[in-house]
């Protein structure tokens, strides 16, 4: 087995952000010339070279790119490791970091997420809201445990779960044309002006996929950040919109707005859990996985 020291590791990777040894020793507050041994070492010990030596620095070899791929992983999962060894001496006895979308945020989480606090009242939860496609980048490049996120966002490389399902609604002013409807498909509302979410939002692009397939073409007049603004933008009569129906907290009468189910077998979109490698997942994690699934039924419904 190959034997590498974090010196020698943490210098790979100064190296390669730097171009150059000098540039690299002087960040590592090392000499040059123990550099410059410490890579012949390292490239000795792999049996091949890693950089390239150019009159002006130094580039990496396609081994290099693959060495320091892994050894910036190395660096992370020690890096987390002291990180929750500390919490552990200040009485916390584990960390899970999770990356949720925004419709598992408002409609599931909050009372999900307190339940198991209450069982597990010294583990630390580390929640961050973000679209779905970037909490499966964070799973993938170890930046979270584990991601929430719609089922229909391509994750063929992780170990996903069935979460929730809910439903998407087509909202609108209550004086509005469709409001007299109790279901409606989307190409439907086709010829009306929307308000959505920004282009990088799962729902945003499973809206202009479906219409698509159905041979129309969504006007979007505004789209913005979050559920809430285009609540308020329907509110005062910006256009219509497609929100999932449990995100829905506000009184729709307080704000004048009609929820009409969507009759798209599409419409009932269901959120997965997704990891790496669920045996895998440290002891914390897996806890929390479990507690998520024991609140859904076969349907992802709260039992």
């Amino acid at each position: 087995m190959l034997r590498f020291d974090f010196v020698t590791l943490k210098l790979f990777v100064a190296i390669a952000d730097e171009g150059r040894l000098t540039a690299a020793a002087e960040r590592e507050h090392l000499a040059l010339a123990a550099v410059s041994k410490r890579v012949s070492d390292l490239e000795t010990l792999v049996g091949t070279e890693l950089l390239y030596r150019r009159p002006r620095g130094v580039e990496l070899t396609p081994a290099g790119r693959a060495f320091l791929h892994h050894a910036r992983r190395i660096l992370e999962d020690v890096a987390r490791l002291q990180a929750e060894l500390s919490e552990y001496g200040e009485g916390v006895r584990g960390h899970v970091r999770i990356h949720s979308n925004t419709s598992a945020i408002i409609a599931f989480l909050p009372q999900d997420l307190s339940a198991f606090a209450i069982e597990y009242p010294q583990i630390k939860i580390d929640l961050q809201e973000r679209t779905s496609s970037e909490a499966i980048t964070a799973v993938r490049d170890g930046v979270a445990d584990i991601g929430i996120f719609a089922s229909h966002v391509a994750a063929d490389d992780l170990e996903v779960r069935p979460y929730r399902r809910d439903q998407l609604v087509l909202v609108t002013p209550q004086d509005h044309p469709l409001a007299v409807h109790d279901k409606l498909y989307l190409h439907q509302a086709a010829e009306y002006d929307f308000v959505g979410l920004q282009q990088d939002a799962s729902l945003q692009s499973l809206l202009h996929e479906q219409a698509s397939q159905a041979g129309r073409t969504l006007r979007m007049r505004i789209q913005v950040r979050s559920f809430d603004a285009i609540c308020r933008m329907i509110h005062y009569g910006m256009g219509i919109g497609v929100l999932p129906q449990r995100t829905l907290y506000r009184d729709l009468n307080d704000l004048k707005l009609r929820m009409i189910p969507l009759a798209d077998e599409w419409a009932t979109r269901e959120l997965v859990i997704g990891m790496r490698h669920y045996a895998a997942l440290p002891v914390v994690s897996r806890h929390l996985v479990d507690h998520l699934l024991t609140l859904t039924d076969s349907t992802g419904e709260t039992p």
